[in-house]
């Protein structure tokens, strides 16, 4: 670990994007307090996606609102160094947050370091597995690798929809991009123990790039 940030400049400490479900938490504030003092632990600066959005708590519900977010979170992640990325399932069900999907694409893009951590480390298809038997009393069907259609696994959900990312903690496109990008998926029941890890990921890959 690298010296805690005084918290003088940003060119001095890379800051370092906190994107996930828990922005849409009860009290977000108090969840990214936190995470950005683990991040001090590592000589990094968390920025939440809350910080870019000042000024919008007053504007009335609809797409308006939600096209002042996007835009206000699109031009955060172009000021920041690095992003950390939660990849736990949301509203109970196996999927990621789509919006946090859609940022670690767009970080890929831009070439900036990334990391991802979750609480859960079960596989995938375990997750999607689980959550069919838990909802709906349905356990998923074994099937042969098909010629014609997805090839990427041998199960298959009681739609017919394969199954696929065997091995990865989510869509392969999330998990493996991240790791095709330099970055690592953490995982670990204790969210401050995979979220250090990823931390640690993050601190590593910025200092190659600056070396």
């Amino acid at each position: 670990m690298t010296d805690r940030p005084s918290g003088s400049g940003p060119h001095e400490y890379p800051r370092v994007y906190l994107a996930g479900p828990m922005v849409f938490a009860p009290d977000p504030l108090v969840v990214f307090d936190h995470m950005k003092m683990l991040c001090r632990e590592f000589g990094l600066v968390g920025v939440a996606p809350l910080d870019n959005q000042i000024g919008l708590e007053t504007m009335p519900l609809g797409k308006a609102l939600l096209a002042h977010i996007v835009r206000a979170d699109i031009a955060l992640m172009d000021t920041l160094e690095a992003a950390v990325f939660c990849l736990d399932g949301i509203r109970r069900g196996p999927e990621m947050d789509a919006g946090t999907a859609f940022e670690i694409g767009y970080m890929k893009a831009r070439g900036k370091p990334i990391s991802g951590w979750t609480r859960d480390p079960r596989s995938y298809s375990a997750k999607v597995a689980d959550f069919f038997q838990t909802t709906y009393g349905e356990a998923l069907v074994t099937a042969a690798a098909s010629s014609t259609g997805g090839t990427s696994g041998m199960l298959r959900d009681p739609d017919g929809i394969l199954v696929h990312s065997e091995g990865c903690v989510q869509n392969a496109m999330v998990h493996v991009g991240i790791e095709l990008a330099g970055g690592t998926v953490s995982a670990d029941p204790d969210w401050e123990v995979a979220f250090r890890a990823a931390l640690a990921s993050l601190a590593q890959q910025l200092r190659l790039d600056r070396n």
